[in-house]
């Protein structure tokens, strides 16, 4: 009967633990953007009042 071999075991306990982490630090991520984007509605670059055009003078 062949001998488990634990380090091989380990190994790929480690990198599920680091692939969990990982996406875990992803999905962190994409809901601190998300909610960051719904705080800031100019976020996305489009911009709410055309500063292009010239102000109208009150005195007029």
């Amino acid at each position: 009967m062949a001998k488990p071999n634990y380090s091989f075991a380990k190994r790929q306990r480690d990198l599920a633990k680091e692939q969990k982490k990982e996406e875990k630090l992803q999905r962190k991520k994409a809901a601190a953007e998300e909610e960051a984007g719904g705080l800031n509605p100019d976020a996305d670059g489009e911009v709410t009042n055309d500063e292009t055009e010239t102000p109208k003078d009150p005195a007029e």
